[in-house]
């Protein structure tokens, strides 16, 4: 599975692609008739700054302007002073060029953006870019810059440098990859968010850069950087039987409302893992979906957990198997490359 779709909203906003640039005629006019010095025609039919979550990005393919030149556009367009949620879309070429130059562009425009509360890097579709190929670099100068932040949120792997910081604010926190650096998660773990009450990590596979092992989530499953943490997500993951066997006895799982192992290759032996240690029955809701359980397992993790009120999602969806002549069986997470 790729994903095919722009992002619908964020920061509890619905999303707003800002527009590409009017077309022109030959005559030097709009297409609407208004000159080229008109200010006001590329400003009439947006929305109030604060009522949407901005989409700044350009096309993959010929666009006529770097991202740079689009979110000067913005700036000018729009009072950014009310902007609440910032999205980064697609910059020029992003298999080959990492995101440092966008980064820079909104750290010198910080004091442009009072009210942001969140923002995402990288809102690019596979008819753009593959996840996998998404070129990132080191990203906690954007929450270094941007201490009132409460959702942060990055996709793509490739490249991506997370080293420990703190942040005072944040809330909510996701990182969408087919495959997250086992550095990149270590920093996440060594960092402190004393408000962070949402994690989210697809972790991915090997083939993609993603790693990591079950030790480089040690300080995640503690807790201890983590105090307010209610929403935990590991998913995605190559490993997710070996993720669920150190979930069944984290310390973190004890105070979370919501536990999230979907989108991996999960199979009978990590759900029955996740059974036999701590209770689960404290939870609102576990989530499954996307996984290689057997009808009688499921029918296991229902029986155990639904009497308690836990809202499941067990569905395997697309999740499906290869099974080779001499027993080899392959199995894969959601979303890869």
């Amino acid at each position: 599975m790729s994903i095919g779709d722009h992002m619908k909203e964020f920061g509890g906003l619905p999303a707003f692609a800002f527009p590409e640039p009017e077309k022109k005629k030959k005559d030097g006019k709009k297409k609407d008739g208004k000159k080229k010095g008109d200010e006001k025609a590329g400003k009439k039919n947006l929305p109030a700054a604060r009522s949407v979550a901005w989409r700044v990005g350009v096309s993959s393919w010929g666009s006529k302007e770097t991202w740079e030149e689009c979110f000067t556009r913005f700036l000018d367009a729009v009072d950014t002073t009310q902007v609440k949620a910032l999205i980064v879309g697609q910059w020029t070429e992003s298999y080959d060029n990492g995101p440092e130059s966008v980064i820079e562009a909104l750290i010198a425009a910080k004091d442009r953006f009072p009210a942001l509360r969140s923002l995402f890097l990288a809102d690019i579709v596979m008819e753009e870019n593959e996840i996998s190929w998404i070129k990132q670099c080191r990203i906690t100068p954007l929450l270094e810059t941007f201490a009132e932040l409460e959702e942060f949120g990055v996709r793509g792997g490739q490249d991506l440098e997370f080293p420990a910081t703190r942040h005072e604010r944040l809330r909510k926190l996701t990182f969408e990859s087919g495959g997250l650096p086992a550095e990149a998660v270590r920093g996440i773990g060594a960092s402190d968010f004393p408000e962070l009450t949402h994690l989210d990590l697809w972790l991915g596979t090997s083939e993609y850069g993603g790693d990591a092992a079950v030790e480089d989530l040690a300080p995640i499953l503690t807790g201890t950087r983590l105090p307010k943490l209610t929403h935990l997500a590991l998913r995605n993951s190559e490993i997710q039987d070996e993720i669920a066997t150190a979930l069944s006895a984290a310390p973190v799982v004890a105070r979370l409302e919501s536990l999230d192992v979907s989108m991996g290759v999960l199979s009978d032996d990590g759900a029955a893992a996740l059974l036999a240690g701590q209770p689960l029955s404290h939870l609102k809701s576990l989530d499954m979906h996307y996984n290689y359980l057997t009808d009688a397992m499921r029918e296991r993790v229902r029986a155990a957990l639904e009497p308690a009120g836990v809202a499941l999602s067990l569905d395997s969806d697309d999740a499906e198997q290869d099974d080779e002549e001499d027993g080899t069986v392959w199995r894969f997470v959601a979303v890869g490359e």
